[in-house]
């Protein structure tokens, strides 16, 4: 763990961007550094905002100090970030527990399972709150799968046993300027490399994560309905955001060269093709 715990902070020294803070945080707190661990949290909290596992963490650590009122801001904000993420249901139901709202607890971990219905412990958790057991402490479950993400040299490694390399299989320029993330900000396709050729994938993707939420709170106060997709220009590039499924976010970048219009198209097919993958998943 001590070894684990020296090479993560290296990596974390080297690339204060990168999101080996998930795993570094978790580390500490696993060994009792409380307050190590929620530095480590509050700085990746500083860089990543919109990252849901950034604040899955920061409120597990807090858990563990037995600061539960800001343990539930924390995994209430994770949830309103990424509404399916079964860490944070899990953590707000435990809570709920803690203060004796048996039906909110339920419910979070209802509908935890809906999430993963193969999760053994979310049944467990239930089963035991029912018997009136508090249901155990929160864990990593996000953090567990965040190594493959967090201390990826590129930004195709994702938490899951996806096959980023088909998902934009024979699409124009399909292995650069394409970014498909799910909403807590994980990578599940393409890659983005800035101007001077350095990989910036799994930076973009984490301050991604909270803007699909931010593009439907805009588009229902402009009374505009349900966004389909957003194009912007750019001084060196244009970029347009599209929305393959209510869970994923669809980043397309190309040279200020291309039109907004065939921009667009690309990013429809670029859409089409990620919406048949992820369903295929």
């Amino acid at each position: 763990m001590a070894d684990d715990i020296r090479a993560l902070s290296a990596q974390l020294a080297q690339d204060p961007q990168s999101l080996v803070f998930l795993r570094l945080g978790e580390a500490l707190r696993r060994k009792g550094q409380l307050d190590a661990a929620m530095r480590v949290a509050t700085n990746g909290l500083e860089r990543h905002p919109h990252l849901a596992d950034a604040h899955d963490l920061y409120a597990r650590i807090l858990t563990d100090k037995h600061d539960y009122e800001r343990a539930f801001d924390e995994w209430d904000m994770a949830v309103r970030i990424a509404p399916h993420h079964t860490g944070a249901l899990k953590g707000l139901a435990f809570l709920y527990f803690k203060v004796g709202d048996l039906a909110q607890a339920e419910a979070h971990l209802e509908q935890a399972r809906k999430v993963e219905p193969d999760d053994p412990s979310i049944d467990q958790a239930i089963a035991m709150m029912r018997k009136g057991t508090a249901p155990p402490a929160p864990t990593a479950a996000t953090a567990e799968s965040a190594p493959a993400l967090a201390s990826a040299p590129s930004a195709t490694a994702t938490t899951a046993a996806f096959d980023e390399a088909r998902v934009f299989a024979g699409l124009e320029g399909a292995h650069e300027g394409l970014l498909l993330i799910d909403g807590a900000g994980r990578v599940l396709g393409g890659a983005l490399k800035n101007g001077a050729g350095a990989d910036v994938t799994d930076t973009v993707a984490a301050y991604l994560a909270g803007v699909s939420q931010e593009a439907a709170r805009t588009a229902k106060l402009l009374g505009l309905g349900a966004w389909m997709g957003l194009s912007a220009e750019g001084q060196h590039g244009n970029v347009h955001l599209a929305h393959p499924t209510p869970q994923a976010l669809l980043l397309v970048v190309r040279e200020r060269g291309m039109p907004l219009g065939r921009l667009a198209i690309l990013a429809q097919r670029a859409t089409a093709m990620a919406r048949r993958w992820l369903e295929k998943q």
